[in-house]
């Protein structure tokens, strides 16, 4: 035993699982780590909700798998699967930061087994013909112009809303017509072509904090709800647009490693499920081909 206690290779205490809660974990989570996040404000506010349920008054040594399989079937009641797993994203991390960096001996990771046998809903939808000009006619009715300019740079980019919000006119290279992005979702960099549909959309004029749209991301969303509303379309989100300008950029017959420089994805598996190609187009191209073989074998 001295011999062990020498190398560090005792086991640890883990009588301090019988005193410290979910809650207490999620707690000390929030202060020291979610403020750390580019998303912090809005985990903080998944988190705080979370306290309310009664899995979090459990003691860690009582915690497992199943307690947080009960608490999922409960949630999946509210919300849908994919934005559970959302959620539950920090709760797994928060149990690898205790184990690595405050030293609470727990074992095993209760969120990392916890299985959704739910269907994961894949989202596919894409603007309908006519939905864009009832979108831009909504869009050019409001107060500030920049609104329908974030649409279509948002339709010729790809960009996520809080990218575009974030977009500063020193990151732009208007000659060569290059946009460095040095702060994305997923935390890596990257630098886009940007078309001459993208140009084109940029305000004339100079906001005085070095932004490129005087819109913050909650702005944008608040006045996509309104416009989505006055426009009287259904099941439309900001989201979409990155949908439709991916596919697109499928349908203009660009690679997936070049569509991959532009939307930022490291995943051909993920940048794949954001590509949904428009039917009509589909078969354009096989009408085309089709017509091109009767004609080589004529």
């Amino acid at each position: 035993m001295e011999i062990r206690a020498d190398r560090s290779d005792l086991p640890a205490d883990s009588s301090i699982l019988k005193t410290l809660k979910l809650a207490d974990l999620i707690a000390r989570y929030r202060k020291e780590v979610t403020p750390k996040k580019r998303g912090g404000k809005v985990e903080d506010s998944v988190l705080a909700r979370m306290l309310s349920d009664p899995i979090c008054k459990l003691p860690l040594s009582q915690l497992g798998t199943a307690d947080f399989a009960r608490y999922r079937d409960r949630r999946l009641a509210c919300i849908a699967p994919t934005t559970l797993k959302r959620q539950l994203n920090p709760i797994q991390h928060m149990f690898e930061v205790a184990k690595r960096d405050w030293a609470i001996p727990i074992r095993e990771n209760p969120v990392k087994a916890l299985c959704f046998s739910a269907t994961m809903r894949m989202r596919t939808r894409r603007l309908r013909p006519g939905e864009l000009n009832r979108l831009m006619k909504a869009a050019r009715a409001c107060r500030s112009p920049a609104i329908a300019q974030i649409i279509q740079f948002a339709l010729a980019t790809s960009m996520r809303r809080g990218e575009i919000a974030a977009m500063q006119w020193k990151d732009l290279d208007l000659k060569r017509q290059l946009l460095t992005i040095p702060y994305t979702k997923n935390g890596h960099g990257r630098t886009i072509p940007l078309s001459n549909d993208a140009i084109r959309t940029l305000p004339r004029r100079l906001a005085t904090n070095g932004r490129v749209f005087p819109m913050t991301g909650n702005a944008i969303h608040l006045a996509w709800d309104r416009i989505v509303e006055r426009s009287g379309i259904d099941d439309l989100r900001f989201h979409d647009l990155r949908h439709e300008a991916i596919s697109r950029f499928f349908e203009l017959g660009l690679t997936i490693p070049e569509v991959a420089m532009i939307s930022g994805h490291r995943d051909a598996t993920m940048l794949l499920r954001y590509a949904h190609a428009a039917s009509t187009s589909v078969f354009a191209k096989l009408n085309t081909k089709i017509s091109l073989g009767a004609r080589m074998a004529a």
